[in-house]
């Protein structure tokens, strides 16, 4: 008989079922509903129609919209890409390059180079965010990675750059915080999505110059792995609904945590269900006066990490999680 050990305590749960209409994630309604019934690169496909209409912005205007997409709750620029900025927001922007922790610029995280800085993606605000001006410079069009030999290292071993420890890469790569890679790997998602019917002429070592996978095999890999291990948090929730109230588009893999999955993981053979119709709906949900939870999926997989309880099941399908500070296993 299996035997359930309680690795730490977790207060009293309470079981209780969640009441879903039909209609997706954050109040998108039925924004996705035409990828409903669709598979693996039939739904990438289909996920790429739906977000693909957008407003195009002005290059000039992103300095407004950071003001909106990428504010920090004590009214500072937020920045991924350095931890020692503490910028005020500026409508012109501050464009410096002369030391760590002087200014933020307009950052492309998925290199213009690549795309050959061609329109929309040059101003589409789901993958341009401030970051430092130093730190970016440094950054280049390097692609993401991981090293273990960085040659620069941003103050506070923030962001990392060197010889890529990634099995089958050795080129140059860019090593973000763990804290947002989870971030980037849903922006990459995103990208090769809204973009599908281009992004087979882009260049980068990141991808394979077709329409499905989009990616080569090192960095689909790491971006999977990135994307579980960084859960979707409450700041990209946020960020995704204000680029959504300016850019009029959404990036699905933040509205549907572990969507990537069913793109291009273990879960290709599942149809993907926009309101999660004809699934269990039983939520298990802590009792305590806890500001944020983790969530997990019954099987110990992380979903999410320090959300509000508000925010907790935004965006999954319907299903049973475990939501709390700790997490039960069976043994």
């Amino acid at each position: 008989m299996m035997k359930l050990k309680r690795m730490i305590t977790l207060n009293m749960l309470l079981i209780m079922v969640a009441q879903l209409s039909a209609q997706g994630p954050n109040g998108t309604g039925t924004y996705y509903q035409a990828a409903d019934g669709t598979k693996g690169s039939g739904l990438k496909t289909a996920l790429g129609k739906i977000i693909s209409p957008h407003k195009q912005l002005a290059y000039k205007d992103l300095w407004e919209a950071f003001m909106t997409t990428d504010r920090r709750d004590d009214g500072k620029v937020w920045d991924m890409y350095s931890g020692v900025t503490n910028y005020d927001f500026v409508t012109s922007g501050i464009n410096s390059y002369g030391k760590e922790g002087v200014g933020y610029n307009r950052e492309h995280s998925m290199p213009k180079s690549w795309f050959n800085d061609e329109y929309p993606m040059y101003t589409d605000l789901v993958h341009l965010v401030p970051t430092d001006g130093y730190v970016n410079n440094k950054r280049s069009n390097y692609p993401f990675g991981e090293t273990e030999a960085p040659t620069y290292t941003s103050e506070g071993g923030f962001s990392k750059l060197g010889p890529s420890s990634i099995e089958g890469y050795t080129g140059t790569v860019f090593e973000p915080n763990d804290e947002y890679k989870g971030d980037f790997a849903r922006i990459y998602f995103y990208m090769v999505t809204c973009y599908e019917d281009k992004v087979s002429a882009w260049e980068s070592d990141m991808l394979a110059g077709n329409a499905y996978p989009a990616f080569t095999g090192w960095a689909l890999d790491m971006l999977m792995r990135w994307a579980e291990e960084d859960p979707v948090s409450d700041k990209e929730i946020n960020r995704n609904e204000a680029v959504y109230g300016i850019q009029g588009n959404r990036n699905p893999y933040v509205d549907y945590p572990g969507l990537e999955q069913y793109v291009w993981g273990d879960k290709q053979d599942v149809a993907f269900s926009y309101d999660g119709e004809g699934t269990d709906t039983s939520i298990f949900v802590p009792t305590t006066d806890v500001q944020t939870v983790d969530v997990y999926t019954v099987t110990g997989l992380k979903l999410r990490s320090g959300v509000s309880k508000s925010e907790a099941t935004k965006g999954l399908m319907k299903g049973v999680y475990i939501i709390g500070k700790r997490k039960y296993v069976v043994r």
